[in-house]
């Protein structure tokens, strides 16, 4: 009788440390809810960033005024007949 109680508490013992810190255990679980709170947040970022992408592209194909802004903006592009100031603080 003594050896079935301790052959259960043994059980008991091995499904404890299987359920706790087994492959597939209650820490582990934690740690994976961890990162994919982690990746969902990085995820939202890259969507916001691609739907932005995708709303410049749109722009850039439909209207010549994206074009324009960005040739004056990046490339200090101006139009015939058009003066260019250039403020310079002291």
């Amino acid at each position: 009788m003594k050896w079935l109680v301790g052959l259960i508490f043994f059980a008991l013992v091995a499904m404890q440390y299987s359920l706790w810190w087994g492959q597939s255990g209650l820490l582990e679980v934690a740690l994976l809810q961890e990162r994919i709170t982690a990746q969902e947040a990085v995820n939202a970022g890259l969507s916001k960033r691609n739907r932005q992408l995708h709303a410049e592209v749109l722009d850039l194909k439909q209207g010549i005024s994206a074009i324009e802004e960005r040739a004056r903006h990046d490339l200090g592009m101006i139009k015939p007949n058009e003066t260019f100031y250039q403020l310079v603080e002291d």
